[in-house]
């Protein structure tokens, strides 16, 4: 076991950031943390972290065996969790946090059908389009687009995303439909910005391997401004202008109609839709629990299946 204890003190001195704390969270003096690292060191054959006075940075290789250390130890607290399980009730509060519109058409029935399962656990869902620090304000996961950047946080995909210009067909009749990238500033944008500005800049991706062109940034305009992406959703519904959404967050819209796809062939920043949570030793059971509810509801949904259609590709002129 001395591997995987050293492995444990390895990860939790890179999440708080110095080997002192680390020992202070498993039971240990720094100079045995100092002994243990080196000793992992020696075993693999490479320096892991520089260390200073001050901080632990992560090396290269260092940054390597952190992540699959993650991934495993993940994976024993999973099965700990299982057991644990059996073993106790479960009950108590998760804390969650998402995007207003991911909240609303996701998390929130998913999280009321939770309760109904487990009538001892509270849920708090929070929503908000603002970047949530999961450890400072004491949330137990959160559904976000994008992965980590915070080495406190471990993440699970849920599954790809994209984003996607789109309008009703009432703005289309109205207005016409554009066909490339600069006819964009002929139309109405449904601006997301937290200051109020009649600008903005769009970039976009080609999704075709085979397009020479690589991504491009598009000035665009527009007289409604909002810092809340269902707001913006809610006008470009209304046939208020066009607007870019995660597709996860306008697949039924697309589905039934009410909203169109427009210059497919230009797909917006790319992310995959991801679980986050604190990457500490041990979750709790409910808060387990709910991660493994949530990634059940993302499995084989018609949502991921339909996320990314492929595009035909180019016919060349002659």
């Amino acid at each position: 076991m001395n591997e995987l204890d050293d492995m444990r003190l390895f990860v939790r001195a890179v999440a708080a950031g110095s080997l002192s704390a680390a020992g202070r969270e498993l039971g240990f003096s720094p100079a045995v943390g100092s002994k243990r690292l080196t000793r992992l060191e020696t075993r693999l054959g490479v320096r892991l972290l520089q260390r200073s006075s001050r901080r632990l940075a992560l090396t290269d290789e260092g940054a390597l065996y952190h992540e699959r250390c993650q991934v495993i130890l993940a994976d024993i607290d999973d099965a700990e969790a299982e057991l644990a399980q059996g073993r106790q009730q479960v009950r108590g509060l998760v804390r969650v946090t998402a995007t207003v519109a991911m909240g609303r058409r996701c998390i929130g029935p998913l999280a009321a059908e939770f309760m109904r399962r487990h009538p001892e656990v509270t849920v708090q869902l929070s929503l908000s389009d603002s970047l949530v620090d999961l450890i400072e304000d004491g949330f137990d996961c959160a559904i976000r687009i994008g992965g980590p950047q915070d080495s406190r946080l471990a993440a699970r995909t849920l599954g790809p995303n994209r984003r996607v210009l789109c309008a009703s067909p009432a703005y289309l009749k109205q207005r016409g439909r554009p066909r490339s990238l600069e006819d964009l500033a002929d139309h109405d944008c449904i601006l997301q910005e937290r200051i109020a500005t009649r600008r903005s800049e769009w970039r976009f991706e080609p999704r075709d391997a085979g397009v020479a062109a690589g991504a491009r940034t598009v000035d665009v305009t527009g007289r409604l401004v909002t810092d809340n992406g269902e707001q913006a959703h809610d006008w470009a519904l209304a046939g208020l202008g066009l607007v870019r959404r995660s597709v996860w967050d306008v697949v039924e819209e697309l589905d039934d109609g009410r909203l169109v796809e427009l210059l497919p062939e230009w797909a917006g920043n790319s992310a995959p839709l991801q679980l986050v949570f604190p990457s500490r030793r041990l979750l709790p059971p409910r808060t387990r629990l709910f991660i493994d509810a949530v990634a059940r509801k993302f499995e084989g949904s018609r949502d991921q299946a339909r996320i990314l259609p492929p595009v035909a590709p180019r016919r060349k002129r002659r």
